[in-house]
């Protein structure tokens, strides 16, 4: 209660609230800032750690990439040496001279970890796979002998190889079986056991620096996750007295305000220059409002192309109007979507809006036009009954014959419009079912006509 009386007395003499809004601010600013700075630090630990983890997922796949491409190269060269299919020695080079995926495993360690015990691990496993290579293009010489082949329709790599004396001497099978052997034999498998053992190698390597690094991250984020936590709750203390003194200083002494906007009341201009200011500005803002929401609902409405009633607006005038005598007109352009595709959709919009325009001109003193979506319009008309099928025959024909000959180069178009007469207690639903129907029953037998649905022919239906 002190604290309270104290800041009362200070208030009477004067506060300035100016001043006071500038420390607290200022302060809430500082506190931001350097909170701000801390989250920076914590996101970049995190980055830190992620792309870490990201390196260890990549350069795992590095170092199974060379030992696949081993793998693969063995099993393309044995099917070879195996079947004699030429087919799998053209794999066999477009894996080793194309694709390189070996090379490319290696390159990509090296460049981030040349200097690391993981890429000499890969380095060997990769002398390995380039040792067991001499061995397979040596059986490939042998398997081309063995099958008959001409020796100068293979890669270079495999011409370049000399048999030995003994291998000359061998006959085709004895070739083809000193083929498969080299490939098949404890060298050949000592020698994959090397790679795979090399690149084992490597990924412990890596997953050890890897996850030496994350634990250093780790500890530093915990660090940091404290110094965020208490400049958390610094700034918190700082928005909750802004908040007291905005309650305090500010939000009383507007109370009677606050009642005449509860009740959307215009507030008298007067009192202090504040008040003064804050009344006006609401007393325009109100205005304002008043004609965005008159503005609002006719968007709300109409249709914007158009400036027609929507679907909403066509619906409200269902549920508005006196419907006991009235005709209900469903109106669809016939064939509109070859028009959007032969002459773009700038061109469909042009022919909606003059169609629009068209009805428009004959309904508008006799009911209301409405764009229920795309190419389809309705026109309701209160006071129609079935005796008016003969004028509106005539008026809906005379649309058509403006439609198609229109101006402005807007591309031709007819309607097809199909009416229900209400009499009397027909329900809404009814009687846009029956519109719809006759409109159905135009499309069917040939389009650019109308056609009349009375009450009677529903209930029939």
């Amino acid at each position: 209660m002190e604290k309270i009386h104290l800041f009362t007395s200070a208030n009477e003499k004067g506060l300035s609230l100016k001043k006071l809004n500038y420390i607290m601010v200022i302060a809430a600013l500082i506190i931001s800032a350097v909170l701000f700075f801390a989250m920076r630090q914590t996101n970049s630990m995190y980055d830190k750690a992620h792309s870490a983890t990201l390196q260890l997922h990549q350069y795992e796949e590095t170092s199974a990439n060379l030992r696949y491409a081993s793998d693969y190269l063995t099993e393309q060269i044995r099917l070879f040496a195996i079947t004699g299919d030429k087919g799998y020695l053209d794999e066999y080079f477009r894996e080793a001279n194309v694709a390189k995926r070996r090379d490319k495993a290696l390159e990509l360690l090296k460049t981030q970890h040349g200097d690391s015990v993981a890429y000499a691990e890969l380095q060997s496993a990769m002398n390995g796979s380039l040792y067991l290579m001499n061995m397979e293009y040596h059986a490939a010489r042998l398997a081309v002998d063995a099958y008959g082949y001409n020796l100068a329709d293979y890669p270079e790599e495999v011409q370049r190889v000399h048999l030995f004396q003994h291998e000359e001497a061998l006959s085709p099978q004895e070739k083809g079986e000193q083929a498969k052997s080299m490939l098949f034999n404890e060298e050949y498998r000592r020698q994959k056991r090397y790679i795979i053992g090399h690149t084992e190698n490597c990924l412990k390597a890596l997953e050890k620096e890897i996850w030496d690094s994350q634990a250093v991250v780790a500890e530093d984020l915990k660090r940091q996750m404290l110094v965020e936590h208490a400049l958390t709750l610094l700034l918190i203390a700082v928005l909750l007295g802004i908040v007291y003194l905005t309650s305090r200083l500010v939000i009383f002494p507007l109370q009677n305000c606050v009642q005449l906007i509860r009740k959307d009341a215009e507030i008298p201009v007067k009192g202090a220059a504040e008040i003064r200011f804050l009344a006006k500005t609401y007393n325009q803002i109100r205005e304002s409002n008043l004609r965005r929401r008159k503005q609002l609902t006719y968007d709300a409405t109409h249709d914007k192309l158009t400036t027609l009633y929507n679907r909403r607006g066509f619906d409200a005038l269902l549920d508005e109007l006196d419907l006991s005598d009235a005709a209900l007109l469903i109106v669809d352009l016939d064939n509109f979507k070859s028009i959007n595709d032969a002459y773009g959709h700038d061109a469909g919009d042009r022919v909606l809006i003059q169609v629009a325009d068209t009805l428009i001109e004959n309904f508008e003193d006799e009911g209301y036009v409405c764009r229920l979506g795309g190419d389809e319009f309705a026109v309701i008309m209160e006071n129609a009954t079935p005796s008016m099928q003969n004028y509106l025959t005539a008026k809906i024909h005379a649309i058509n014959e403006k439609l198609k000959s229109p101006k402005d180069d807007v591309p031709a178009v007819t309607i097809s419009v199909g009416v229900s007469f209400c009499n009397g207690h027909m329900d809404v639903k009814d009687l846009l079912k029956s519109a719809d129907t006759s409109l159905y029953d135009v499309k069917e037998h040939g389009k650019s006509d109308v056609h009349f649905s009375t009450e009677e022919e529903t209930e029939t239906a």
